[in-house]
């Protein structure tokens, strides 16, 4: 079983900077790979960005492609997701997730294993 905990979520006005916190369980962390999803009002969980076990590769969607960055620390057990110049549309609950087979397959949401979710929302 593989727990995950999110924190660093709150209001923030467009153009500003969070940083959100992931800390997994830590006989596991370094067996799953890691990622970020948000889902916003009325609308589906959508993927955010992902990270390979080894931390060696990253892959992220297009609406936040060179404004996040998602990165791992071993010693604290701790995925993170820097988020630079917000925008209104980035407003979502956003989740942690785990997968203990591959980025493809937590990319898919298949299988992973889930945080409870940090808000973040985005004021103009």
């Amino acid at each position: 079983q593989v727990q995950l905990v999110e924190s660093g979520g709150g209001s923030v006005q467009a153009g500003g900077s969070l940083r959100l916190s992931c800390v997994v369980s830590a006989r596991t962390f370094s067996s799953v790979a890691m990622g970020w999803f948000r889902q916003a009002s009325g609308k589906e969980r959508e993927f955010i960005a992902a990270i390979s076990r080894s931390g060696g590769s990253t892959s992220y969607a297009d609406s936040v492609k060179g404004r996040f960055t998602i990165s791992r620390d071993y010693a604290k057990n701790t995925v993170y997701l820097q988020m630079n110049s917000l925008k209104p549309e980035d407003t979502a609950v956003y989740y942690c997730a785990a997968n203990p087979q591959s980025v493809a397959l937590l990319a898919a949401n298949l299988r992973n294993y889930w945080g409870k979710g940090t808000l973040v929302t985005v004021s103009s």
